[in-house]
């Protein structure tokens, strides 16, 4: 059964909006980090990624899912991060981010309703509405929590990511495919 494992409080709605999910786009700042921004002595900004994330877009890959990120910011370490994970598609710097969408879309060969966007404030709105899967996290702006199919239980830079990857390779009837590596 494609959802199982899935707790009880998901919609059906979103299992069945996430079962056609082929490509993951994560908003960076407050949703594949804490948002926090730390900036060095040096003049370099640090940022913090969780483990379980990184696993979850590993695993995402593994299946041969594809997975973007576009962020209105730009940092060395977040192209090194992406090029860790195997990220398909990265714009960085993208004040405007619906047209790097579009553009995303026509690169990875997809429709609106086979991607999962992940946003936690207003530049993501032109974005989310037109996903198949619209997520936001816990602290997500009120604009944006008010449109989204799914809220994570877990925090931007805590965990949502790989939350997101399992609801969606769960929904999929993927999951044990990742399983098998590791029983």
């Amino acid at each position: 059964m494609p959802a199982a494992g899935l707790p009880s409080t998901i919609s059906p709605q979103v299992i069945q909006r996430a079962s056609r999910i082929s490509v993951l786009l994560i908003d960076v700042d407050g949703v594949l980090t804490d948002g926090r921004i730390v900036y060095a002595d040096y003049g370099d900004e640090l940022k913090f990624f969780d483990v379980q994330d990184g696993a979850g877009l590993v695993f995402w890959n593994r299946v041969g899912l594809k997975s973007a990120m576009i962020t209105s910011r730009s940092s060395r370490l977040l192209k090194r991060r992406a090029k860790e994970l195997r990220v398909d598609y990265l714009v960085q710097g993208a004040l405007l981010k619906l047209p790097a969408y579009e553009r995303m879309l026509k690169k990875l060969g997809v429709a609106d309703e086979q991607v999962c966007a992940i946003g936690d404030d207003l530049m993501e709105l032109p974005i989310l509405r037109r996903v198949g899967l619209a997520v936001t996290v816990p602290y997500g702006v009120e604009e944006v929590k008010q449109i989204c199919h799914y809220t994570t239980r877990r925090q931007g830079g805590r965990g949502a990511v790989r939350e997101v990857v399992e609801l969606i390779l769960k929904s999929k009837g993927l999951w044990d495919q990742v399983l098998q590596r590791y029983t």
